[in-house]
Formats: structure tokens, sequence, C-alpha cells
């Protein structure tokens, strides 16, 4: 399992980071990573895009499941039913977002092997790891337009990480509906809540520890990857949200 991972996922990501630094003039490491990741993110736009559009969906139908959640709370087995048909009729589906994230988590270890990999290696490349198709640099400079250091952790970028996922993140709760959930009444925890709250914070607080520890070049992946997911939500949340009716 590990060596397809290595063959079919791993070495063609290594191998685009390393063409585009060997072609882009200046060889600018932090360049070719924004390159390759933004490259990575149009490739994944249709996964990222059924991802985003399940979610809203849950979300918009969130009050509607509490309602019936509170109907049947004594009859499990009636609710289950319930939940079931109403995601028929919504033409909603709580699992169709694991397939996009998991392939979304698997290209984030990929592309995090290859910059601890090249980092690790004193930014020595592995010509073992390129097809013959590719130049070896044998060296790759590790500083991002000359002043960056990519092989040491950066606050700079770890903030700034931080504070983008802080955003796209609340970008989503914030598309939640909350009207009709107030109006929801119901004795049962709002987990939905309280994982949004958890969401909100615990991940930037993870991607500012993940910056402060590992080389800035991870964390210029994380704010690169980051910001093209606010800017695709921004679009994705504007196109499906119906225009006000003039008064």
């Amino acid at each position: 399992m590990l060596a397809l991972f290595h063959e079919i996922i791993y070495r063609p990501i290594y191998n685009i980071l390393i063409f585009f630094y060997d072609t882009l003039p200046g060889q600018d490491f932090g360049v070719a990573i924004i390159l390759v990741t933004l490259l990575l993110k149009f490739a994944m736009f249709p996964l990222s895009r059924k991802q985003i559009q399940s979610q809203k969906k849950m979300q918009e139908i969130q009050p509607k499941i509490k309602a019936l959640q509170a109907k049947f709370k004594d009859k499990k087995e009636e609710q289950t039913k319930a939940l079931l048909e109403l995601y028929r009729t919504e033409k909603a589906n709580p699992f169709s977002g694991c397939l996009p994230l998991i392939v979304q988590i698997v290209i984030l270890i990929a592309i995090y092997r290859v910059i601890i990999h090249i980092s690790s290696a004193h930014f020595a490349v592995e010509a073992s790891d390129l097809y013959t198709f590719i130049s070896n640099p044998e060296i790759i400079n590790h500083y991002f337009l000359r002043i960056v250091d990519l092989a040491k952790p950066s606050i700079v970028f770890a903030v700034l990480s931080a504070t983008a996922q802080y955003f796209q993140t609340k970008m989503l709760i914030l598309n939640k509906p909350t009207q009709e959930a107030k109006e929801t009444k119901s004795d049962e925890p709002d987990f939905s809540a309280i994982m949004n709250k958890q969401m909100l914070y615990m991940g930037p607080a993870i991607t500012l520890f993940i910056g402060l520890t590992f080389p800035a070049a991870l964390s210029l992946y994380w704010l690169t990857s980051t910001l093209f997911m606010l800017i695709q939500q921004k679009i994705l949340f504007a196109k499906q949200t119906p225009k006000k009716e003039a008064l």
C-alpha cells in the first residue's frame, strides 16, 4: 500500500514540484510550492465543490433534522425512518462529502511528506524519485522571495495560516441558516453547534501549532490552500444564495 501511494501520489507531486522549481526564473522554492498547491486545488475542484455543496445542504436542513429528532426523541426507529425520508426528499446525503474529504486528506499527506522529505534532506533532491525527463537541480534554494527561510518555522506564515483557517471555517458556519433553528426547540444538546464551535477554534489552533513547529514551506502550502478554499467557498455560496427581492 505504501509503495502504491509512493508511485501514484507522492512521486508525481514530488516531480511536479521539482519541475516548477527548476523551470521558473530565479528558481524560487516558495513560488513552486504555491504553483503546485494551485494546480492540485484546481485538479480537485470538482471534489471540493461537491464537499462544500454537501456541507451547505446539510446545514440548510439542520432545522428540519432537529425538528424530527425532537418529534421522535423517544422513538428511535421512527426517527431513523423520518430522517432517511427527509434526506431522500431533500436530495441530501450526509456521507456524500466523505469521499472528497478522504481524497483531499490523502493529497495533504502526500504534499506534507514531500515537503518534510525535502527539508529533512537539507533541500537536496532525491534523484531516485525523479522521472528521467525531469532535470535535477541537485540542491534547492530554500528561500521564498529571497526573504523567508522555508527550512525553518515562520511565525508570520503560521499566524496567517491560522487566521485564514479561522475565516474559512467561520464562512461555512455563517452560511448556516439560524432563524429557523432558533424556532425549533429541543431538549437534546445541539451537537452541531458544539462541533462548529470546536472546529472554529481547534482548527486554527492546530494550524498555528504546526506552523510554529514545522518548516515554513508547509505553512506556505497550507496558507495558499486555505486562501483558495476561501475564494472557492465565497463563489459557490454567492451562486447558491438567492437574491433578495426588492421591497
